[in-house]
């Protein structure tokens, strides 16, 4: 699996050949030139995961490719006219051999006066597992975790204990767009990790690693 982080939470991975994009949102837009994507997985509404004229340029240049969101995206992309397939918590497809399975309903509350969406984190490969905007623990074996680092509705302390938790063998850093400067505060996750045996793997944009 070769992960290229576009930013935020906008992932290029690559799995046994498959292209697939996660939360292509309004922080990044060289999403929208690549090619070879198959799969375009979607974890919420939120403007920074989902930006519909992204999404719009990703399939002009990706045709072919298939949208795996939850109800509460899909009838976004239904105002569109884009088709979608829905998996939600416990829900399981598999495209191209590649097996994608849901977890968790809701997003972390931001505040008590603002509603909560529907967030549902997506497990890729039966390794790398994407929470979206929610400690989500999926209770399955994951290799390498999507560590949010930063926003309104998390605090660091609880991303540390949530990855500890988790027992991932590599954290990757998403989340961060927010941050004017993000290396400052990988230092603590980084000691916290790496002192209980698991990796972090600080990718800036345009940065890539294979597992």
């Amino acid at each position: 699996m070769t992960i290229t982080k576009i930013g935020h939470c906008c992932l290029h991975i690559i799995e046994n050949g498959v292209g697939i994009l996660t939360d292509p949102g309004m922080f990044t837009n060289e999403q929208n030139s690549l090619t070879g994507i198959s799969i375009i997985i979607i974890t919420h509404e939120h403007g920074d995961h989902f930006h519909i004229d992204s999404v719009k340029e990703v399939l002009r240049n990706n045709p072919e490719a298939k949208i795996i969101t939850n109800s509460a995206v899909a009838k976004l992309l239904e105002k569109q006219g884009i088709a979608c397939e829905i998996v939600e918590d416990g829900q399981t497809t598999t495209i191209k051999e590649i097996t994608i399975s849901g977890f968790g309903k809701d997003h972390a509350v931001i505040y008590k006066t603002i509603p909560v969406v529907m967030n549902t984190g997506y497990l890729i490969a039966s390794r790398f597992f994407l929470p979206g905007d929610a400690f989500i623990t999926p209770n399955v074996p994951v290799e390498i975790l999507g560590m949010p680092i930063a926003g309104p509705w998390m605090k660091i302390s609880d991303s540390l204990d949530w990855a500890l938790s988790i027992k991932p063998r590599v954290c990757i850093p998403i989340h961060d767009a927010i941050l004017t400067s993000r290396t400052w505060i990988y230092t603590v996750p980084k000691k916290v990790l790496e002192d209980a045996g698991i990796q972090f793997d600080a990718l800036e944009p345009g940065e890539n690693v294979e597992y």
